[in-house]
């Protein structure tokens, strides 16, 4: 039951209040349909042929589309870029946090990996600063959003990066390690770093776990090695794009039988072309050629974001990974909303925002619901 914004009563229809019980389902609402939480995307470039920038139109095409498709929480992700426009992607974003269409912003880099560095741009990649942090946090605050950054891809191994994790932490920002080169001593010191400052005392995410690192090796684990353990541990939380192109569905079910539902966040890493037919993008000022469900850079081919929504990654990891569906749901949905520190939303429970998915038995969306408002598309 919701009333307003939020979730009212949740549970068997049995126990429903009696005063309740004639009304009548609202519409975009059936009897014998799945009612899922709304999805929560921790790592999302765009959508409907916009990208998070500094470009408000095409920011705010891109988290429309995203709602309209089930992820009715969402950060805005940015790439590496210059400082001018790290700084005006935060302003026009930060924006977009104020008005409650994004939950928070999400700086992937510029502190990575040349090595690792998938389709970042390698001009815009530098050693930590201390001093862009200042200014990125001054544009946030300028938007009008308190704290708007959430969380920041760092390589802990670039100079600068063993104080990253707790000069984040002061910005109240989660540390999310990735786009690495770092071996796998160097990787766990930085996340046992990161998770003992972590703000809130949260746990440090992990940035699409095995894309934007070394493979891992029997004879040099690398930082998957550390990043599996410290999750095991419940020290540390995985992204994972279980898309069908990042990684392959075993690796999805080892990382489900291996960590648990509680220790990763299904993500998109959506760019621009989420919800387009195929065709050329850009994906921070790159050139990015989609085909297929699959997204590469023009110049080199590395696979540059996906095109998926988190809707579809769950119907993914359920029905071609084999993950159970309630598992699956919760890393959409209850864990990022706990790694992010996101008490309104998550789960369908009483005095939760009101983010509702109704879909099918085969998981494609019928409707959507956030913060009590059906949304006006329709999906099938």
């Amino acid at each position: 039951m919701v009333e307003g914004t939020h979730i009212r009563f949740a549970g068997h229809a049995r126990d429903l209040p009696a005063e309740w019980r004639s009304t009548p389902l609202p519409e975009g609402w059936r009897a014998g349909a799945t009612l899922l939480p709304g999805a929560v995307d921790v790592h999302c470039h765009g959508g409907a042929g916009g990208e998070f920038s500094a470009d408000p139109a095409a920011s705010a095409t891109a988290a429309r589309h995203h709602h309209r498709s089930g992820t009715t929480t969402l950060l805005g992700s940015l790439v590496s870029g210059t400082r001018e426009a790290l700084v005006a992607g935060v302003a026009t974003c930060a924006a977009l946090v104020a008005d409650g269409d994004l939950a928070g912003i999400h700086l992937e880099g510029p502190f990575l990996s040349h090595a690792r560095r998938g389709a970042q741009d390698p001009a815009a990649l530098i050693d930590v600063d201390p001093s862009l942090l200042e200014a990125l946090g001054e544009a946030a605050a300028g938007g009008g959003a308190g704290h708007a950054l959430s969380q920041m891809t760092y390589a802990p191994e670039r100079p600068g990066g063993a104080t990253l994790p707790a000069l984040l932490a002061d910005h109240g920002i989660l540390a999310a390690l990735g786009h690495t080169d770092a071996d796998a001593d160097v990787a766990w010191a930085s996340l046992r770093s990161a998770l003992d400052t972590a703000p809130g005392g949260g746990r440090p995410l992990v940035t699409h776990v095995f894309n934007g690192m070394p493979p891992l090796h029997h004879r040099a684990p690398g930082p998957v090695a550390a990043c599996l353990a410290q999750a095991a541990r419940g020290e540390a939380v995985l992204e994972v794009i279980g898309d069908g192109v990042h990684l392959d569905a075993g690796t999805v079910r080892m990382l489900f039988d291996v960590v648990g539902a509680d220790a990763i966040c299904l993500i998109t890493d959506a760019m621009a072309a989420s919800g387009m037919p195929e065709g050329t993008y850009t994906l921070g000022g790159r050139d990015v050629v989609v085909a297929g469900r699959t997204a590469r850079l023009a110049d080199g081919g590395s696979i540059a974001g996906g095109v998926a929504t988190l809707l579809e990654v769950v119907r993914w990891c359920v029905q071609e990974a084999g993950v159970p569906l309630q598992d699956a749901v919760r890393a959409a949905s209850q864990t990022p909303a706990r790694t992010l520190a996101l008490p309104d939303v998550g789960a369908l429970e009483a005095g939760r925002r009101a983010d509702v998915l109704v879909v099918d038995d085969d998981l494609r969306l019928g409707s959507v619901l956030r913060a009590g408002q059906w949304l006006a598309r329709t999906l099938t």
